[in-house]
This record gives structure tokens, sequence and C-alpha cells, in this order.
């Protein structure tokens, strides 16, 4: 089944960018460049994620990094507006500090159950942590052996919208919310990772 992964960012992309262009100018304007942005956006996750949801601080770390992860256009911005474009280096570095981000933000969500004796959160919660890892991999390794692996239920937009919104509804007392979230995320990671895998299978049989 093909599946569309940047179509949410498609109807989101247009009008983020026309808010983000003033702010991307001034960057531009200073000499910072989209490198520096990413890294940026990659520490602020993990500082919110790793200090905010081990405290139970769970609403406003899902809002600091909402704005954290809107750094993933931002960057896009500052090099276009810098004349550059986007180079091999930046596309590397953007994708390795995207892992990062990731696994703050889920590792945080591990020691805020760990910490409050929900071992069985705590371990759907590496579930997803581990799945989404194998989900970026799995895509990685086939373009890395010349095939696709675009498939699948849910890509890093999709988890990281229901992990922070449930994580939000979570920290403002909406109860089961975030249990719901994770295991909807466990579920749907590992969906993935086999519909990636039977892709990739496909395609090495019709080779």
């Amino acid at each position: 089944m093909a599946y569309d992964r940047t179509a949410m960012l498609k109807l989101l992309r247009p009008a983020m960018t026309r808010i983000l262009t003033p702010l991307g100018r001034a960057l531009v304007g200073r000499g910072i460049g989209p490198n520096a942005v990413t890294a940026i956006g990659t520490l602020g996750t993990v500082i919110s994620a790793l200090l905010l949801f081990p405290l139970g601080h769970l609403a406003w770390g899902a809002l600091l990094i909402t704005v954290f992860v809107l750094f993933d256009l931002l960057d896009g911005v500052v090099a276009r507006l810098g004349g550059k474009g986007g180079t091999t280096w930046g596309a590397f570095l953007d994708s390795t500090l995207d892992r990062v981000a990731d696994a703050a933000i889920f590792a945080g969500l591990i020691l805020y159950f760990v910490a409050r004796g929900d071992t069985l959160m705590a371990g759907v919660t590496l579930a997803c942590l581990v799945a989404g890892s194998l989900v970026s991999y799995a895509k990685a390794r086939a373009e890395g052996l010349g095939l696709t692996a675009d498939v699948g239920l849910a890509e890093r937009p999709e988890r990281l919208v229901v992990a922070l919104v449930a994580t939000f509804f979570s920290g403002v007392g909406v109860p089961y919310v975030l249990p719901l979230g994770m295991w909807l995320l466990a579920a749907a990671s590992t969906i993935t990772v086999v519909q990636r895998v039977v892709h990739v299978y496909r395609q090495t049989r019709e080779a």
C-alpha cells in the first residue's frame, strides 16, 4: 500500500513557511545558517523532553517541543533565504538529529512512567521508541540498496503529532489519553515496520 508520508506537511508547509519567513530573514541577516537552526531545534527538544517530562510537566514540555519541532521547517526557510539551498551535509545532519530528537522525546516519557512506577507503560513507550527507530532505519537501508520504502501507516510527522498531542492533553488533565496514544503508536509503528519489510522484499523478488 503506497502512502504519502508528507501529506499532512504538504497542507501545513505553505502557511508555516509564510509565518516563519520573517524569522528566517532575521536569522540570515545575523549570519545564522540552516545547520545551526537544526542543531538549536534538536538541543531545545532534547532539553525540554529530558528535563520537563520526567518531572511531570507534560503540557509545557509538549508545547516547547512543538515550537522546536517547527525548526524542521525553519532550517529550510533559512537555507532558501540564504541563497545556498540544501546541501548533502545539511540533509544528513537534519536526518541524524531528527533521530536524536525522537529518542529524547520517548526517553523523557519513559522516565516519566518509571518515576510513577508504571512499568507497563514504560515498556510500551520503549516499544514506540524502538519501532520508530526501525521505521527510519528500514527506509534508510532500503535507499542505500537502491530500493524504496516510502510506505507505511506511521511516518515521523504522524508519530510526533500523536505523541505530542497525547502528552499535552494528559498534562492538562485528560485521563487515559497518554497511555492510549502510546499503545496506538506502538501498534502503528510496528505495522509500519512490517509494511516496509514486505515492500522491500517484493522489490527484491521482482528484480
